[in-house]
C-alpha cells in the first residue's frame, strides 16, 4: 500500500502565519466515530462513516473547515483509516469548493474541483504519520502554517474486497507547535501532468509515458519526496539532472524518500519527473480522478524555507506559483 503522498492554477493560501500561534482544538469536525485521541494542541477531522457493500470501489470527498480558531504551525500530520479505506489525500483550498461538512462523489479531486487545491498530505496504510523536521540545521524547528478555519477536503478512496458490508471512515490529525514557537516555514512542492492518454488494449496492453521538467531554486531544502499514479502506473521517478532522487515500480506502494540534515537540494535547478503506464483495459484511459478508469501523474514533496503556505505547483512543466 502507498504510504505517502485539470486545474489551471494554484492560488496562495491567504492569511497564513509562520508563528506557532494557535489554540487547543480537539474537535472532530466530521460526523464519524473517531477512535483516535485528538491532538492536545492542533485539531482532528473525522469523516462521516460510509457503508460499503461487497465489491464497492468508490471515491468520496469530505469538505471541511479546520476547527482551529487561530493560526497554527503544524509539526506533524497523521491519519487513521478503518477497514475498507484504500487511500487518503488531503488538499487545502483558498475558498470552500463545497459546503463544509459535505460528503460527495461529485467533482471530487484535483481534476474535477477546478482552481485552487494544494496537496498537503497523503497516506494509504491504515495508520501513518508525516512529521516535519524538528531542526532546520540551524536549531529552528520546521512547521507548516495553517490559518484559522482553513478550507480543504479529504479525498478518500474506499475499496471493499470482502464479502461483508464494511463501515469505513478516516481520521486526520494535525499536531501543532506550542504558542510562540518560531519556525522555519515549510510548504509543498508538487507537479501535475494532464497529458496522459493511453489507448485501449487492442488486443495487447498498450504502454505510455508522460514526463515534465520543473524549475526549483537550488537554495531550498527538501525533506521528503514521492510520486503518485493510479493502478496503470508501473514506474515513476524523480531526477535532479542525471541524479535519481526517487524511483518506484509499485503504484500501490511507491514509498517515499526522506532526508535529514543537511537535507536535499536540486543543484541542477530542475526537478525532472516521469510516469510510465501499461493499460490492459479495453477502454482508453486519460487524465482524471477516477482510480479505476483514469490516471494521474504527480511528484510531490516538502521543502523549506517557503515564502507562502501554498508552496510551488508545476503543471505540465509550467510553474504556476
Amino acid at each position: 500500500m502507498r504510504s505517502t503522498l485539470a486545474f489551471l492554477l494554484v492560488t496562495t493560501l491567504a492569511g497564513c502565519s509562520s508563528s506557532g500561534a494557535g489554540n487547543e482544538q480537539p474537535d472532530a469536525s466530521g460526523g464519524g466515530d473517531g477512535g483516535v485521541t485528538p491532538p492536545t494542541r492542533g485539531f482532528q477531522i473525522v469523516s462521516p462513516t460510509v457503508d460499503l457493500n461487497p465489491g464497492a470501489d468508490i471515491t468520496y470527498c469530505y469538505y471541511f473547515h479546520a476547527p482551529n480558531t487561530s493560526d497554527l504551525a503544524i509539526k506533524k500530520w497523521a491519519s487513521h483509516m478503518t477497514a475498507g479505506s484504500h487511500d487518503l489525500m488531503v488538499y487545502l483550498t483558498q475558498t470552500d469548493l463545497q459546503t463544509p461538512g459535505s460528503l460527495s462523489t461529485a467533482k471530487c479531486g484535483l481534476a474535477s474541483d477546478g482552481p485552487g487545491p494544494v496537496w498537503t498530505y497523503s497516506a494509504q496504510s491504515p495508520d501513518y504519520e508525516a512529521p516535519l523536521p524538528p531542526d532546520d540545521g540551524n536549531g529552528v524547528p520546521v512547521g507548516q502554517p495553517i490559518k484559522a478555519g482553513q478550507s480543504g477536503f479529504l479525498q478518500m478512496h474506499f475499496l471493499n474486497t470482502t464479502s461483508a458490508v464494511l463501515h469505513a471512515h478516516v481520521e486526520l490529525d494535525a499536531y501543532a507547535y506550542d504558542d510562540g514557537v518560531q519556525v522555519t516555514q515549510a510548504a509543498p512542492f508538487f507537479t501535475l501532468n494532464t497529458q496522459i492518454d493511453l489507448p485501449a488494449a487492442a488486443p495487447a496492453p498498450t504502454m505510455g509515458t508522460v514526463s515534465g521538467n520543473c524549475n526549483v531554486a537550488s537554495s531550498v531544502k527538501f525533506f521528503v519526496m514521492t510520486t503518485y499514479t493510479h493502478k496503470q502506473g508501473v514506474h515513476t521517478f524523480v531526477k535532479d539532472g542525471t541524479n535519481t532522487v526517487f524511483d518506484s515500480t509499485t503504484w500501490a506502494d511507491p514509498g517515499a524518500q526522506h532526508w535529514s540534515t543537511p537535507f536535499f537540494s536540486f543543484t541542477s535547478g530542475k526537478l525532472t519527473y516521469q510516469c510510465e503506464y501499461v493499460n490492459p483495459n479495453s477502454y482508453r484511459i486519460k487524465y482524471g480522478d477516477s482510480v479505476t478508469t483514469q490516471e494521474m501523474c504527480m511528484a510531490m514533496g516538502y521543502f523549506f524555507p517557503a515564502t507562502d503556505a501554498a508552496g510551488h505547483m508545476c503543471l505540465d512543466s509550467v510553474m504556476l506559483n
